[in-house]
This record gives structure tokens, sequence and C-alpha cells, in this order.
């Protein structure tokens, strides 16, 4: 068992976001075909990020769902997990406790216990024991012969909130954009806030005509 810290990686970001978004949104009011004002390398990338900034300040967001961003997450809790999945227009692919076993499982620890000696060693503690019981009930299963995914997905009912799991995340930008907003927000949950902070920091650097 180890303390883990919150990593978050891009995988993966629409090309050409900026066009992308730029033709659908012309779409809206032009007549010509979207995919010619796409091909158009007459368009300077300038006039693009101008409507896109223009579109985002309106509110005028439909076409910023062309645009998605995938992360991979590890170092986050299964109470992060739960909050992160209500964002319902989203992809989730997210690590199983019914296949993968924890016979040592990694965990994350909220700031007010970790600066407490007294909060913490309680913590490490109980986590202690809760691994201990995890392997005692997979051992037991073993000896009835329940092994397998049956055994897993029995004994991970003693298993904490603050055990770590990893997670595939995919957001059109608009979604991002709502997911900010809240998450990002300092009435937000602190370990949400920080995975918010972080990938809109990457939205950012990569489509800032959006996320500026």
């Amino acid at each position: 068992m180890s303390q883990v810290k919150l990593n978050v990686r891009l995988l993966e970001v629409t090309q050409d976001a900026l066009s992308l978004i730029y033709a659908a949104a012309r779409q809206c009011y032009s007549s010509k075909f979207a995919a010619e004002i796409f091909d158009d390398k007459q368009e300077k990338p300038s006039k693009k990020a101008t409507l896109i900034k223009e579109l985002v300040k309106a509110g005028h967001e439909s076409p910023l769902e062309h645009a998605k961003f995938t992360f991979a997450i590890e170092g986050i809790s299964r109470s992060l997990s739960h909050q992160l999945v209500r964002h319902r227009i989203a992809s989730f692919s997210q690590q199983s406790q019914r296949y993968v076993k924890v016979e040592k499982f990694n965990f994350i620890i909220p700031p007010s216990i970790e600066s407490d000696e007294i909060l913490k060693d309680e913590f490490l503690r109980i986590m202690n024991e809760i691994q201990k019981s995890y392997n005692k009930l997979l051992e037991r299963f073993k000896q009835k012969n329940i092994v397998g995914q049956k055994a897993k997905e029995d004994a991970r009912f003693v298993l904490p909130q603050a055990i770590e799991t990893k997670i595939v995340v995919t957001m059109n930008c608009r979604e991002l954009l709502h997911f900010f907003k809240l998450r990002c927000n300092k009435a937000a949950q602190w370990e949400i806030r920080e995975l918010a902070n972080q990938m809109r920091a990457i939205c950012r650097k990569h489509l800032p005509e959006v996320f500026s």
C-alpha cells in the first residue's frame, strides 16, 4: 500500500479542432457546404479564433460539441470518480475492482488528514486493516474454490472510498466548459477541483480560443 498523487495525461485531442469548430459554426449562417469552409486554406487562423471566442462569449456553444479531448487519469479516489461520472455527456472507461485484484491497494489522503499527525496515523491504520481484511476474504474464497471474478467482486465490498482508481475520460468542448464552471469553483470538493484545474490547463494549452 502507498499514497499516490494525481496524474493527468492528454491521450488525444481532435485534430484541427479550430477549423472544425469554425466550419460547424459558419454552417449555421452560410449557404456554403461545411466541408468547403473546413477545406478553405484562405481562411486565416486569427479569423477563426475571433469567431470562436465570440461564440463562447455569446453562449452559442453547440459547435463546440464537435471537438473533444480524451484524458488518462490516475491517482484519484473512488470518492472523486463517483462525482466525475455524474457528468452525463461524457465517456468513461474505469478500472474495474471486479477484474483487478488489489492485494496492495494505493490510496489518496485528504489534505486535512495529511496535515494532522493524529488523524494521519489513524487513517493509515484503517487503510492497513482494510487491506488485511480484503486479503483474508480472498484467501477464504480460495479455500472454498471461489476464485477469479466472483471472489474479487464480493471482496471489494470492504474497500474504502480512498482507494485509488484509474480512468479514461472523453468530453467534448462544450461539456468541458460546463465541467470547469462547476468543478474549478472554490465551492467544489478539493480533489475534483484539483483534477479540473489540471484538465483545464491542458485544454487551454491546446485550444486557447475556447478555454482561455
